[in-house]
């Protein structure tokens, strides 16, 4: 998987999901199994804005070439996703999820390993090193 490739399904995945909860956040936690009043359904809408700005991130980012740039993208990619699996295990494990949650799970943890795997294939972070000498 390319930096590209990889930012590019990011915001797609983000604008799909970002806009559903933004519009319809009650039926689509309902979904899951979790019934929403309106106290829930204002932290559901702000986190479907914390998903559209990451998606307009990951969009206009899509392109950058310079290293340190992709790499904080990346760290960060790598930190909301990982702790998207950590909450989710937990909300399925304590049954606040059905088994659909399973889904959730699965999207986070493509992204958290795309974002490890192009972080250590590419290693944005290190400087080129002189040549050495002969």
């Amino acid at each position: 998987m390319t930096y590209r490739t990889l930012l590019v399904a990011k915001a797609a995945v983000a604008l799909f999901f970002g806009a559903q909860l933004l519009l319809a956040p009650v039926p689509v936690f309902g979904l899951m199994g979790v019934q929403l009043g309106a106290a829930g359904s204002f932290p559901a809408r702000e986190y479907a804005a914390a998903m559209l700005g990451i998606m307009v991130l990951t969009w206009l980012a899509k392109d950058v070439k310079a290293p340190d740039a992709r790499g904080a993208i990346l760290v960060q990619l790598l930190a909301y996703d990982g702790i998207g699996v950590v909450i989710t295990l937990h909300a399925l494990a304590t049954r606040l999820l059905n088994p659909l949650g399973w889904g959730i799970v699965a999207v986070y943890l493509f992204f958290t390993a795309g974002s490890a795997w192009v972080l250590a294939k590419k290693h944005p972070f290190r400087r080129p090193s002189a040549q050495p000498v002969a």
